[in-house]
């Protein structure tokens, strides 16, 4: 991305009427764009945003190029770090090679040590793959072990151009087992790791906004920016027919109000027949349209994790309620005890 690209993106954006203005650096790998990209992103967001503006920085990245100078920058600009780590060692390195043969899941370590060591928050994203089915307990133990307070756990669907499931897809039934055992390790711990998903369905419980897109019944919830400036509704619908647009000559609200931008969004809405039945889908929505890949009526697929969802709410909801219900009840003696 060209500084013009980036100075178009902070200045248009920071001009919309927002409460907290969120970006999210990622790529391919972010850092490879260099720790001067990042210094002129402060930069321009300092010089470009109005008196009293909130602005907040996240970064997704493999891990492998950080080092103290990014660790320092992080820490004194208040980044969120996102680390992909896939559990130990058999199973990071599985499907993550480098290709002059170092070990990724080494880089990993060390990356999240430097990053502790200047108090840097981080959080994990875990891609769930078939190598991780009946091991979430470990999964989970290992990142609780490396200093993670903070899980993000993303099914790996992947199919080819043919749609046949690619070797590293999880099957839907896998999934959701794998979830029940993140769940059961969740509550041994007494909820102390803040789990995204879990944390979410408790929000939709308590009548909250569930905060992540899988959920909600609408994909207008963010854009994504590619390099040349093109605008896209959806990392995972990167695309010659989501095209919104280009942030350097199109207004935000344009974008945000297109047509195409709108569509995109209700067909979340337009989900399986059958999930107008199932007593999940306020925590579900017919899952997000990535995966929603399986058999349908009337151009409506099923979400190919479906058996899965099901498997996985079935067992944990009662908890989650009563939890939820815990939340609720502390709340309220604590506004008892306040007024």
């Amino acid at each position: 991305m060209t500084r013009q690209v980036v100075e178009i993106l902070i200045k248009k954006y920071l001009s919309t009427q927002q409460n907290q203005y969120i970006f999210s650096w990622q790529g391919g790998e972010p850092l490879l764009m260099g720790l001067d990209f990042y210094k002129d992103v402060i930069h321009l967001q300092q010089t470009l945003a109005r008196p009293g503006s909130v602005i907040g920085n996240g970064i997704q990245t493999n891990g492998y190029l950080i080092d103290e100078m990014y660790a320092d920058f992080f820490s004194t600009n208040n980044f969120l770090v996102g680390i992909s780590c896939d559990g130990p060692e058999h199973l990071h390195n599985k499907f993550r090679k480098i290709p002059d043969g170092r070990n990724a899941f080494h880089l990993v370590m060390d990356g999240i040590k430097i990053l502790q060591k200047h108090n840097v928050a981080f959080n994990t994203l875990t891609v769930v793959t078939s190598e991780h089915a009946g091991k979430g307990k470990l999964v989970y133990q290992f990142l609780k072990d490396i200093g993670s307070d903070y899980h993000q756990y993303i099914p790996c669907v992947e199919y080819d151009k043919n749609r046949k499931k690619l070797p590293w897809t999880i099957e839907g039934i896998n999934w959701g087992k794998f979830l029940i055992e993140i769940f059961q390790q969740w509550l041994i711990d007494s909820q102390k790791i803040s789990i995204r998903l879990f944390d979410s369905i408790i929000l939709v419980l308590l009548g909250q906004p569930s905060g992540i897109c899988q959920i909600e019944r609408n994909c207008c919830q963010y854009f994504v920016v590619e390099h040349n400036g093109d605008v896209f509704p959806c990392d995972f619908f990167v695309r010659n027919d989501t095209l919104l647009g280009n942030i350097t000559g199109n207004m935000w609200d344009d974008l945000l109000n297109s047509e195409k931008y709108r569509s995109f969004g209700t067909r979340k809405s337009l989900w399986h027949s059958d999930c107008d039945r199932c007593q999940y889908l306020k925590f579900c929505a017919g899952d997000c349209q990535k995966h929603r890949t399986g058999k349908g009526k009337s151009g409506r697929p099923k979400s190919v994790l479906c058996e899965g969802w099901q498997l996985f709410y079935k067992e944990t909801l009662p908890e989650f309620k009563r939890i939820a219900q815990s939340y609720r009840q502390s709340y309220l003696r604590r506004m008892s005890i306040e007024f």
